[in-house]
């Protein structure tokens, strides 16, 4: 038997840390359901009445009866904590109180809903952060959760029901749990309860019944709580049988494990598991066990193994690759971690003298300390020849006989310096240094030429410095046995030296290889562009591999079309070659040069393909007539790294539209509020004027109709500049915005501004301070005109009647600053830099009209004249707008 079955398993230090963990916390049951109704809160509350009646302390942190009868029945006789009162936008919320529970200390709090979103204002955001609170003050949790809820299942519940479920809760929460009770119904009972109005209200009912519960959908939901849970159960025997040290395994739920070699004949076993597992309902393991004896395979062997795990991976199995020193104790170590109980392996297909020289077969070795695990051995009695898509082969290596040539110089060379210093040095020093040749031809061109260089130093060696000299006769008996050991010692210098030699070879380009690989993800990693990603990946690819490449992308009309190429060649309108790339989009394989599928093409064609479907095509222009397995691989990885990226971007795309859908959505939510409420005012004032000025029956005075007069003048105003104002949002946010300059008077621009806004500005103490010659800016006047109103009016929205307004303009250097300041309640600190945001205002104790776009505007119209706008607080109150603009010289005007 191995020596490590032999020995006892040490435990595993994170699951004893683990143990220690929880001793200090609170125990967590969850009842877990499959959907809404099952009986979760109803169980646990019953649970409880029998815990109370055995004399436990156990309370109610919160529990939803959705005034359900027979749950409401089983909330009585427990004790219950108040719940905490929040207000949330003028209304009262109810919320689980935590500091309640921690300063009544029970010993169980029944908290029901545990993937809750709680209310604006309390302490934690979701309600298992308050259960998790709750465990480490030591106080025992039980709760409540269906399958949707859990975070790595709401992707799948989505699928299944088409409602995607906003509240999860992460699969620690539940895996971290001390007992996970299932609480499952019959599918034509829970839609009895629903019909019967045990769940929802009678029209709620209906409407679950038309979308969520389905029968095939509630089957699909039981399924995967039933799976949930059973995922559970067997994690909890593995961890008993490590902490127990039980070797296994225990058949309380099949599992099968297939190993995995270089040998095409793995691809039948890895079939024939599948099919194993699939008949015994079991979870499927596929092992690859890398030894010493095995590490130094081929790249051919290497490249098998790669497609023989991605086989097994495609098939469904849990792929598992390890290194160990020998090969049966480590498939015996898997199926005793795993509590594996059918191990499928292949027949041996050599004689048993091999196997004896190799130690054994293994399968009599599997078989002799398996224990009670089933062996499945299946029979093969000729490897398959697998023919993968690509043809790929191992480099030829090129003899260069000047290699040999300089070998046998260097013995040459060293034997003339030998017999220089014969009469200096005994014949076995000479031995010696015969080998620097050896070592130096092994390191520079391989064991060829290293072989060589040691047979003709060996014979050199014999012929000069062997009594009798000159002859290849040998006196000296010691020599006959020196000469073959130098031989031998040669042989391995050579060989190992040539093997380090390729190694360091197959590093450098890993190197190579994976620094581009790198580089281009690291390049692209910021870009939301596809075409400057395509334009990357056909620039790196072809500086790795020197060789042209080409880009296919869908368009809209999923028209594949060329995005981009580098490379010496360029692709042309060869129809044969767009036909190739268009069947390599639409079918998802490779295809064109160096495959069994329209090989006549110049290019082979990789297709882009990403979990969900297939996102563009490129295209590699191949010379060879077989690639090696190295250069596939590459290429199988560009692919690979270029379709996520591309992905990415359009996954980036769709997230950008949904967000500006989301925007606009809130855009015109806002606008439509706001509109609504500004020309509601204007207007009625606007409709009550005309009906006094209508009015025949001489009730007005002159007076009286001149007031009415000004009120309608004053509405119209109002209106204009709030249609003012949404026409420039408009044009800032299209772009269509053109300013036409022209030479500008910041005093002039000031004058009229204030008589525009002269009606706002009465009984202010007003204070215009303008630099004396101030030069005239190049600017659009209008525009200009419009920034100094809404500064102006915004003053005067914010400040009281009676306050002074300030108007300052000057000059420095480079710039014109223009600022406006009031004495008004000011600006809150954290909300300076979001004044200049749509549709913000800043709250007031009074009622202030407007949309929020007046500073917007003001900002979008400074920044198109190059120039920027700020807000500040003022020392003694109020707050004061700055805007600079930058000047230049105004070129002399010449009279005619």
């Amino acid at each position: 038997m191995p020596e490590a079955s032999k020995e006892k398993k040490r435990p595993d230090p994170d699951v004893l840390l683990a143990k220690l963990n929880k001793e200090t916390r609170g125990k967590l049951t969850v009842f877990l359901g499959a959907a809404a109704g099952v009986g979760k809160t109803y169980t646990m509350l019953k649970t409880a009445h029998e815990m109370l009646d055995s004399g436990a302390d156990v309370v109610i942190g919160w529990v939803e009866t959705h005034k359900r009868q027979e749950t409401e029945k089983m909330v009585e006789g427990l004790p219950r904590l108040p719940a905490k009162e929040i207000e949330y936008r003028g209304k009262i919320l109810h919320e689980m109180d935590i500091d309640a529970i921690l300063a009544r200390r029970p010993q169980i709090v029944l908290v029901d809903e545990l993937a809750h979103t709680n209310a604006a204002g309390s302490r934690h955001v979701r309600r298992f952060q308050d259960v998790e609170e709750i465990l480490n003050a030591g106080i025992d949790v039980s709760t409540t959760i269906n399958i949707q809820h859990i975070e790595s299942l709401n992707d799948i519940v989505a699928q299944i029901t088409g409602v995607t479920v906003r509240e999860t809760v992460p699969d620690s929460i539940v895996e971290q749990a001390d007992q996970v009770q299932l609480i499952d119904i019959p599918p034509n009972e829970l839609i009895k309860r629903l019909k019967e109005g045990k769940i929802y209200m009678p029209h709620q009912a209906e409407l679950a019944l038309n979308k969520f519960f389905r029968p095939g959908n509630i089957n699909a939901l039981r399924e995967l709580s039933l799976r949930f849970t059973a995922y559970r159960v067997d994690k909890e025997l593995n961890e008993y049988m490590q902490e127990h040290d039980i070797p296994g395994p225990w058949p309380a739920g099949e599992r099968v494990m297939v190993c995995v070699s270089a040998s095409p004949f793995s691809a039948q076993l890895i079939r024939a598991a599948r099919r194993l597992a699939r008949g015994l309902q079991a979870e499927l393991l596929a092992v690859h066990v890398d030894t010493p004896r095995r590490s130094g395979s081929s790249e051919r062997e290497r490249d098998r193994i790669f497609r023989n795990m991605r086989l097994a991976d495609e098939l469904g199995a849990k792929t598992i690759s390890i290194v160990g020193k020998d090969l049966t104790e480590e498939i015996l170590r898997m199926t005793r971690e795993h509590n594996v109980t059918h191990l499928v392996v292949g027949k041996p297909l050599r004689g048993r003298l091999w196997e004896w020289l190799n130690g054994g077969a293994v399968v009599d070795k599997l078989i002799r300390y398996s224990g009670g695990i089933n062996i499945h051995v299946i029979q093969g009695n000729t490897e398959v020849k697998d023919e993968p898509k690509v043809k790929t082969i191992a480099p030829k290596k090129v003899i260069h006989w000047w290699h040999y040539i300089a070998g046998l110089l260097m013995i040459i060379v060293m034997t003339a310096g030998n017999w220089w210093w014969r009469h200096y040095l005994e014949p076995v020093h000479f031995m010696l240094l015969y080998f620097l040749p050896v070592l130096l031809s092994a390191v520079w061109w391989g064991k060829g030429p290293a072989y060589m260089t040691a047979l003709c130093s060996a014979i050199f060696f014999d012929f000069f410095f062997i009594a009798p000299i000159f002859t290849f006769s040998i006196s000296d008996l010691p020599y006959m046995w020196s000469l073959p050991l130098f031989l031998f010692v040669s042989f391995i210098i050579g060989g190992q030296t040539e093997k380090l030699r390729v190694e360091a070879t197959l590093a450098r380009q890993r190197e190579k290889t994976t620094g581009a690989l790198y580089s281009f993800s690291r390049e692209i990693a910021a870009v939301v562009d596809i075409g400057v990603i395509v334009g990357i990946l056909a620039e790196q690819v072809w500086q790795t591999l020197d060789k042209s490449v080409a880009v296919f992308l869908p368009q809209e009309n999923e028209k594949l079309v060329l995005a981009a190429e580098a490379g010496p060649v360029k692709i042309d309108e060869d129809a044969g070659e767009r036909a190739v790339a268009v069947w390599t989009f639409e079918h998802g394989e490779i295809a064109g040069h160096c495959t069994d599928t329209l090989p006549g093409a110049r290019y082979m064609y990789l297709p882009l393909t990403t979990s969900q479907n297939t996102v563009g095509v490129l295209g590699i222009e191949i010379h060879e007539e077989i690639l090696t397995s190295p250069q596939k691989r590459l290429m199988e990885a560009w692919a690979g790294l270029a379709a996520i990226a591309v992905e990415r971007v359009k996954l980036a795309e769709q997230a950008r539209q949904a967000a500006l859908l989301a925007e606009s959505d809130q855009l015109r939510t806002a606008l439509f509020n706001s509109i609504s409420h500004e020309l509601r005012t204007p207007l009625s004032s606007i409709t009550g004027a005309i009906s006094g000025l209508m009015d025949t029956d001489g009730v007005y005075s002159e007076n009286d109709k001149k007031e009415l007069l000004e009120t309608v003048k004053e509405g119209a105003d109002r209106m204009d500049r709030l249609v003012s104002n949404l026409l420039d949002t408009a044009r800032l946010e299209s772009g269509m915005m053109q300013l036409k300059k022209d030479w500008c008077d910041i005093e002039d621009i000031t004058g009229t501004a204030l008589r525009r806004v002269g009606e706002c500005i009465k009984g202010r103490e007003l204070l215009v301070n303008i630099a004396p010659a101030l030069p005239m800016i190049k600017a659009d006047c209008v525009l200009l005109e419009q920034v100094m109103v809404n500064l102006l009016d915004n003053a005067c929205k914010y400040s009281p009647q009676g306050s002074e307004i300030v108007i300052t303009a000057s000059q420095d250097k480079a710039a014109i600053q223009v600022s406006i300041a009031d004495r008004g309640t000011g600006i809150p600190a954290e909300n300076v830099m979001r004044v200049f945001d749509k549709f913000y205002r800043v709250e007031q104790p009074k009622k202030v009209n407007g949309t929020g776009l007046g500073l917007s505007i003001c900002k979008g119209i400074i920044e198109a004249h190059g120039g920027t706008i700020q807000a500040e607080n003022r020392p003694r109150g109020g707050a004061v707008m700055t805007f600079t603009l930058p000047w230049e010289e105004q070129p002399p005007m010449y009279m005619a």
